[in-house]
Formats: C-alpha cells, structure tokens, sequence
C-alpha cells in the first residue's frame, strides 16, 4: 500500500536549503519515492493552515518512507534541511 510523507517546511537559509534541494533527490529515488508537490502555489481553502512550502512524497510503503527517512544516503542531506528550514513532517498510510 502507498504512503505518503507531508511536509511544510519554512525555509529559514535559502542557500543552505537549496543545496539539500539539490541532494536529495537521488536518495528519495532509490527508495522508490518520488515527489507529487514540491513547493508551488499553494491556496487555503478552509482553515487556518497555511503552509510555507508544502512538500508531498509518496512511496511504495510506509516501511520504504520510513527506511528513506533514516537512510545512510538521506542523513546528510537531513542535517542540511533541519539547519536551513523549520519542518513538520508526517507518513500517513494511502488507500
């Protein structure tokens, strides 16, 4: 079953978090991820949310999200995004 990982993220760095920008990409790739919303235009519709830079990744499951997420190939990349960017993350499980 496919998973999902939500992010907003508040970039604090520009230059710090465009090279995480840059490096993560091949990480996210050899644990079968890929990204559905990288950034964009982003309206709210109902509510107070109001993301800075809403990031959605899917996966083939919550195990392969999960094993991304603390991966030898994501830990340096990790360190950068949480140097340069403020971030709320989650994995929820797709239908």
């Amino acid at each position: 079953m496919s998973a999902y990982i939500v992010a907003d993220v508040e970039v604090l760095d520009k230059e710090k978090y465009e090279a995480y920008r840059q490096r993560v990409p091949p990480s996210i790739a050899r644990y079968g991820g890929r990204f559905l919303v990288r950034g964009g235009d982003l309206e709210t519709l109902e509510g107070t949310w109001s993301p800075a830079r809403l990031i959605i990744l899917e996966f083939p499951s919550v195990a392969q999200a999960k094993a991304w997420w603390g991966s030898v190939e994501y830990s340096q990349p990790k360190a950068l995004r949480q140097a340069s960017a403020s971030t709320r993350m989650v994995v929820v499980e797709g239908v």
